[in-house]
Parts: structure tokens; C-alpha cells; sequence
């Protein structure tokens, strides 16, 4: 296939105020600085962004604050994933009446499900996504349901699915999925650390939750600037401070001056040693 520039998304977390209601400034301030980071898309409403803590209707508003202050300035792909079909074909609704044209869907989670089950469901989807492009996400770790490169071979075929988001899986399974997908199919990695080593495998791009705050470092390595020992030693540094973890995000955001909030989940504040590796990741790489 055609190698193009490898493309870095930003996974953007959610602002929430201190009792744990959605907070619209917060999370209107996080969107504005991402818009600002030259990435070149935003997913939003994914883990990062602590959907399973999301009623709809707060998924909807949020959806309609990211693409109002993101879309202007990158492709916004709005997470719409849910337990059940049920739920999934209302998001779906939702972010197309929010003006949204790519989606993503996880797969079905919590319980386990079996291939035919999973062709199903994104066959539903598919018919429902007419209009958009729709990604399958595959996060077994959290999800507990796996797509195999059979199926996903399958389901690249159908009309509405673009591409694909896979998270903590090793980088082989990139190149076994490359082996039986279109070659317009667009494979995105959540290993943000290997940016620089992805298009070895068949990937365009990352969805990266540590450019949500650091975007700098991913920009350098994928503009191919510098050494490639110190591009790489750069991300690295960033994916230890902040380690996808969105309540190290939230404390990277207060130093930035970016006032985000805090997470509804629970997640736990960064310690006094962590805090000292965050401060001095933003000090050397914002």
C-alpha cells in the first residue's frame, strides 16, 4: 500500500467538576487546547474519555461541545460504543444529529460474545452508520470481547466501516489485520509509545491520550525532526509521566494553565514522586 504520514489523534478526556457532574467549561478548555495541538483528529468519548461513567444525554452534549470547538480545526471521531445494540444504535443517532461523520464503536463488553454474535452487532451497525465512517474498536482487556483477523477481514467489507482502533494489543496483531483488510482500510494503534515504528505494521496513526496534553513530542516524530533516538526518548518520556492515565492529565492540565477539572471514576490523584516526573515532562516537552 501507499505509505503516508503517519497521523496522530488525540483520546480526549472529559472535565468533570469536584462532586462528579459534567463540567462544560472544563471540558470546553481541554477541547481548545487540543485544537491547538496540530494533531490531526480528536476521539472523543472513549475510554479516555471515561464514557462507561456517561449517561446518554451527557454524551450527547458532549459530543455536540467537541465537534462544536474541535471540528473547525481537525476530524473529530466521536466514540459511540455501549454494552448493547440497543444503546449503541441511539448514540449513533445521536452524534448524526450532532453534525458527527466519523464514529467509533466498541465492541459489545462486559459479557462475552461470540464471533456470529459479533458480526452481527456491526453488520446492525454498519446499516445503521449510512453517511459515516465508522471505526471498530478492539479493547479486549477492557471490553472482554476480541475481534480475530478472520472476522475483521469480514467486516472490513462492509460499506460503512472505514477502519479500525486497537488498544493493548501487541503491534503483530496490526500486520495480521493489514494481511486481510482493504487497502484503504485505516488501522490506528493505541500504543502511542511506538508512533514512530507503526507504519511497519500496516497502521496509519496512534489515538493517543498522552498528546492530549504533551502533543509536541508526537508531532516531532512524526514529522520525522531531530535524531530518532531523541524523538523516541522524547515520547517515551511523555508516556511515562503520563501513562494514559487521566488523572495525571488532569494534573499535566493544571500546569499547562488549562483548567480541566478532575475524573468521575475513580481514579487516583497522582503521588508527590509521580507529580515531580509530570512536572518535569511538561517543563522539557511542552
Amino acid at each position: 500500500m501507499n505509505q503516508s504520514p503517519t497521523e496522530v489523534i488525540t483520546a480526549v478526556p472529559t472535565g468533570f467538576a469536584a462532586h462528579g457532574e459534567v463540567d462544560a467549561v472544563a471540558s470546553r478548555a481541554i477541547f481548545e487546547h487540543v485544537a491547538r495541538s496540530g494533531n490531526e483528529g480528536a476521539f472523543v468519548l472513549g475510554t479516555t474519555g471515561e464514557f462507561p461513567a456517561l449517561s446518554l444525554e451527557e454524551r450527547g452534549q458532549l459530543t455536540k461541545l467537541s465537534l462544536e470547538v474541535l471540528s473547525p480545526h481537525m476530524r473529530v471521531i466521536v466514540h459511540v460504543g455501549a454494552p448493547s445494540l440497543f444503546e449503541t444504535l441511539q448514540l449513533i443517532e445521536q452524534a448524526r444529529e450532532a453534525g458527527a461523520q466519523e464514529i467509533a464503536v466498541i465492541t459489545p463488553y462486559y459479557l462475552p460474545v461470540t464471533d456470529e454474535a459479533l458480526e452481527d452487532f456491526f453488520r446492525a451497525v454498519d446499516q445503521a452508520s449510512k453517511g459515516l465512517q465508522v471505526y471498530i474498536y478492539v479493547y479486549a482487556k477492557r471490553a472482554n470481547n476480541f475481534v480475530t483477523p478472520q472476522l475483521m477481514g469480514t467486516l472490513s467489507q462492509l460499506s460503512n466501516i472505514a477502519g479500525a482502533k486497537v488498544s493493548e494489543e501487541p503491534l503483530s496483531l496490526l500486520s495480521e489485520y493489514r494481511e486481510v483488510v482493504p487497502e484503504d482500510f485505516v488501522l490506528y494503534t493505541g500504543a502511542d509509545r511506538d508512533v514512530i515504528s507503526i507504519a511497519d505494521h500496516g497502521a496509519q496513526g496512534v489515538i493517543s491520550g498522552v498528546s492530549s496534553v504533551l502533543p509536541k513530542p508526537f508531532r516531532a516524530a512524526v514529522a520525522g525532526e531531530g535524531d530518532r533516538e531523541q524523538r523516541q526518548a522524547d515520547v517515551d518520556l511523555a508516556v511515562e509521566a503520563i501513562a494514559g492515565d487521566m488523572g495525571r492529565m488532569h494534573y499535566a492540565f493544571e500546569l499547562l494553565g488549562v483548567p480541566s477539572g478532575t475524573c468521575r471514576m475513580a481514579i487516583a490523584a497522582p503521588g508527590t514522586q509521580t507529580r515531580a516526573q509530570i512536572q518535569d515532562a511538561v517543563r522539557r516537552l511542552s
